[in-house]
């Protein structure tokens, strides 16, 4: 089997990360990984070393060791590409890397395992956000979908997460979305960057698309 290629998602907390991603999956058959949503299920798991120490982090809008979501993410791709014989090898990774130091770990532990292609970078304003969020916290069940958390997880997004996308942005592997537009049009313009920039995906035909 090939190596994993890759396509980061970032954005900030309800800048339409899963929402985006949910249609690429939908449209170009890509697989989608949450770093979020791995942390979350490890959270729960009977029996997880890591458990205590995600709901920590989550609930206070801290990061959680780069070494543990390394790991759940690297477990999940080669669960992915060995359960689908190796046809399946095109992921969306959500919601990492945050900081340097998940850059890090991230270069440490995946180097010369994975096709890094390119970081499509979701960006939104806070206010849009927030209203995003505290939507979805009627639905979601998420201890974490609160003002107070909300501010938390942004503050640690604009303090560390931008630097990350600098640096991407230096290697040319940044595309940026502005994501504060409906679904339809984030969800047209992120298809039109795949398309571009996974060459490889199995393109549908646009001719009915309109």
């Amino acid at each position: 089997m090939g190596k994993p290629k890759v396509c980061f998602v970032l954005g900030g907390p309800g800048a339409g990360k899963g929402t985006a991603c949910e249609f690429l999956v939908k449209k170009h058959g890509l697989a989608h990984l949450s770093a979020g949503d791995l942390l979350r299920e490890e959270r729960k798991r009977a029996g997880s070393q890591f458990g205590e120490l995600i709901e920590e982090c989550i609930v206070q809008g801290t990061i959680v060791p780069v070494e543990i979501t390394c790991q759940l993410l690297e477990n999940a791709m080669n669960k992915i590409m060995v359960d689908s014989k190796g046809e399946q090898d095109k992921f969306l990774i959500d919601g990492f890397p945050r900081n340097v130091d998940n850059l890090q770990g991230w270069t440490k532990q995946m180097d010369g395992k994975t096709d890094d292609r390119i970081v499509l970078y979701l960006n939104c304003p806070l206010e849009v956000c927030e209203s995003r969020i505290m939507e979805r916290s009627k639905t979601s069940g998420r201890s974490d979908d609160n003002i107070e958390a909300l501010r938390k997880r942004f503050k640690t997004y604009e303090e560390s997460t931008k630097g990350i996308i600098e640096h991407y942005r230096d290697l040319g592997k940044v595309r940026e979305v502005d994501s504060s537009l409906t679904k339809e049009e984030v969800g047209e313009t992120v298809s039109r960057i795949v398309e571009q920039d996974l060459t490889d995906v199995q393109q549908p035909s646009v001719s009915g698309d309109h």
